[in-house]
């Protein structure tokens, strides 16, 4: 998943092509599956770079694209408006618009483990009048789109709609597709997690993959899980502030605490995020800068593998007693290195003869 070569994608790639006759990229955005809509609504604040650069084709050498998304597609409504939004879905199908990214949002449920009904849909079958299945979407289109992104932990692995006990089967999107399935144009499933999103990490996602479409970048880097490397090749530990207390071994014992979350129950030593060291929104907040612990969001096996969240996880008391042990001894030599520089040097004074070790050239 970690090939770095250039690759080709049939129409999108505009090598030797006018600027003006570059085809436009749609991006096919189904929000319909088990979800609350969270992914959408965060992606509002992103800002590196923000949606309306990315819509309004603001960054230097970006495709034109065209974004059918229900949350900003206010010229349309649903069998409606200036034109019908659910139709752009049926011409990704019928060829009509290509190349085309597809975006799914909120994880993929099991229609078949029921006799009767549906879980979820998107829009209707024109000719029967009964709603399309969003799983029954993703069958039509992702075998002719350009490339499939899974944004949010709930469409990336399952979320909190895949735990232990639903009646839905729920699951994200590669375990729907398959680990290893690929668009036409040899792209992987690009799984872009987080509950919800960290705004700057998906929209930075999608826009790499458009510059790839126009072969300014090359195959998107992917980890074993399908999650982009330079977003989530670090641990939330690696990148908090809080680091540095858990080497000298102090932890928080409540929440309006500076220190360590690890003893209320922070997962961050082994979490892959990056919202520690880049922020929420704007580089201010996220979970341990406010004082949350990580309770692991980005993390295909979230939630069942990480509750019951405030509980210390197992094995960080004995890495956090010998943390402790080897702390104190920390603590300790630091602050006796601390008392001989935490004061000016001894030339700092008045008096008729240069003390700083100065030789005059005369």
């Amino acid at each position: 998943m970690t090939e770095a070569t250039p690759d080709t994608v049939g129409a999108a790639r505009t090598t030797g092509t006018p600027a003006d006759e570059t085809p436009t990229i749609h991006i096919l955005w189904i929000n319909a599956g088990l979800s609350c809509d969270g992914d959408s609504v965060a992606l509002t604040a992103a800002m590196q770079p923000s949606i309306e650069e990315i819509v309004l084709g603001a960054l230097p050498g970006l495709p034109k694209i065209a974004v059918h998304w229900p949350l900003i597609d206010f010229e349309c409504g649903p069998v409606g408006g200036a034109d019908t939004f659910i139709e752009w879905f049926f011409k990704g199908e019928r060829g009509e618009i290509d190349p085309f990214v597809l975006v799914v949002e909120g994880s993929v449920p099991n229609e078949a483990i029921k006799p009767e009904g549906y879980w979820c849909g998107f829009g209707d079958n024109p000719e029967t009048g009964q709603p399309i299945t969003t799983s029954e979407w993703i069958d039509r289109l992702a075998p002719k789109a350009l490339a499939v992104v899974a944004i949010g932990t709930c469409a990336t692995y399952g979320g909190i709609h895949a735990m232990a006990g639903n009646p839905t089967g729920a699951m994200g999107v590669p375990d729907y597709l398959g680990w290893d399935w690929k668009s036409q144009a040899g792209i992987p499933i690009v799984c872009v997690p987080g509950c919800p999103i960290q705004p700057d990490n998906f929209a930075e996602t999608l826009t790499y993959l458009l510059y790839q479409a126009t072969g300014a970048a090359p195959m998107i880097p992917l980890d074993d899980k399908l999650r982009p490397t330079w977003l989530f090749g670090a641990t939330v530990h690696e990148g908090c502030d809080r680091a540095g207390y858990y080497e000298e071994g102090e932890f928080a014992e409540s929440y309006d605490s500076p220190k360590c979350l690890v003893k209320i129950g922070c997962w961050g030593p082994v979490v892959k995020c990056n919202v520690p060291k880049r922020g929420w929104m704007n580089g201010i907040g996220g979970c341990p800068n406010v004082g949350g612990i990580c309770i692991a969001c980005t993390m295909p096996g979230f939630p069942d593998k990480f509750m019951p969240f405030m509980d210390e996880p197992p094995g960080a008391k004995v890495s956090r007693t010998g943390s402790s042990v080897y702390g104190a001894v920390v603590r300790r030599l630091r602050t006796i290195t601390a008392r001989t520089v935490d004061k000016e040097p001894k030339w700092r004074r008045t008096g008729e003869r240069i003390t700083t070790g100065y030789r005059p050239p005369w």
